[in-house]
């Protein structure tokens, strides 16, 4: 009896729920390549993996206080798997779910719908589509095409070779060695792509393409280019070749390493640009646009470049405020205050030509310094 007792010591939580026996359990012979429909109207996480079997396994389990008055009903349409679920008698004020454990053959496309909760997905091939009103996107080891939407959650996608979309309207959104043509968006929240590539000799892919109405953008690497837009937050790009456009109405821009051009703008926050590569290869014109803050751009030495800068700073600040460039530049002061942009303000400005002015470099900036550094 002491030796029962210290192994139930020892048995997780998680460990006693993985033990109780599912409210629906089923089974359907199928074959790969076709469906899974899931429209959950109570609610409900929905957990897929793919499996080397002919067969769709199904493990329901009522959830929440109204759980029980939950119906799961499943059907072998012909073309694939229908599951949905549904309340007996009225829907309104009730608190339950249903949560779906699903096995299916690797290669298999789904639609899915939930009320809310989370929707996981697993070593599958296939068309992916469908949304959560609220609840995480993990999705992992997938191939095929993908459309996901969750209404408030955050969104994992990793290990995977696809094209298409995942959004949330509120969360978090990384993804992580990822091939293919995906982009991921969210309305109010971080953006991180870590080793996201395109498929290489299949298919050509795009440049990655964020968005977010608020929160942090962090590339690693775009070998394609970036246009990336922020609402308020900071961007990062670690390396980018062809472009880089980005934009925030808040929030510092920090581009490590662009071997292309480049358009930055930043309603409040600093600039960092480094240029790379061959300075004689393609287009290498810079706009960087803050609307208070320090720039700094940096270029390699043989740049062909026509400069012009545009300094401003206001009666109030006394902060510094100077344009410092490691090329020759000639460089002119407004003798009287403009008040025609609100402050008072008078403008540094800074022309020069370098290597025959075959690039524009324009720069512009409130009340900050502006620096032009050679590799």
């Amino acid at each position: 009896m002491k030796a029962l007792l210290l192994v139930l010591m020892f048995i997780t939580p998680a460990a006693l729920f993985a033990l109780s026996p599912a409210d629906f359990d089923k089974e359907f012979a199928t074959s790969a390549g076709k469906k899974l429909e899931v429209d959950l109207k109570t609610g409900g996480a929905i957990s897929i993996v793919g499996w080397d079997k002919d067969v769709v396994a199904v493990k329901g389990y009522r959830e929440g206080r109204d759980g029980y008055d939950a119906v799961l009903e499943m059907e072998d349409g012909g073309s694939g798997i229908v599951i949905g679920s549904h309340y007996k008698g009225s829907s309104r004020n009730r608190n339950g779910s249903i949560r779906l454990e699903i096995s299916v053959p690797h290669r298999y496309d789904m639609h899915l719908e939930t009320m809310g909760g989370g929707i996981a997905i697993d070593n599958v091939e296939g068309s992916m589509a469908g949304k959560t009103m609220g609840g995480p996107l993990k999705l992992s080891r997938l191939k095929g095409t993908l459309d996901l939407l969750t209404m408030g959650g955050a969104v994992n996608l990793k290990n995977s070779d696809l094209n298409g979309k995942v959004k949330t309207m509120g969360g978090e959104v990384i993804l992580e060695d990822v091939t293919g043509d995906v982009k991921g968006s969210s309305m109010g929240g971080k953006v991180i792509q870590r080793n996201v590539t395109n498929r290489s000799g299949e298919v050509k892919g795009r440049e990655v393409n964020i968005s977010t109405m608020g929160g942090d953008i962090d590339v690693d690497d775009a070998p394609l280019g970036a246009d990336l837009h922020t609402m308020g937050g900071p961007i990062h790009v670690k390396s980018a070749a062809g472009f880089v456009k980005a934009k925030t109405m808040g929030g510092n821009i920090d581009l490590d390493a662009v071997d292309g051009w480049v358009e930055a703008t930043t309603m409040g926050g600093n600039i960092e640009v480094t240029m790379t590569g061959d300075p004689a290869n393609g287009k290498r014109s810079v706009t960087l646009t803050s609307m208070g803050g320090e720039v700094v751009l940096r270029v390699p030495a043989g740049l062909s470049m026509n400069i012009d800068v545009e300094l401003a700073y206001t009666r109030n600040y006394h902060g510094e405020h100077q344009i410092i460039s490691d090329f020759p530049i000639h460089q002119e002061e407004t003798p009287e205050w403009n008040e025609e942009n609100g402050s008072p303000r008078k403008i540094i400005s800074g022309t020069g030509e370098v290597a025959g002015g075959k690039n524009t470099i324009r720069i512009k900036t409130v009340n900050g310094n502006v620096t032009i550094k050679k590799i």
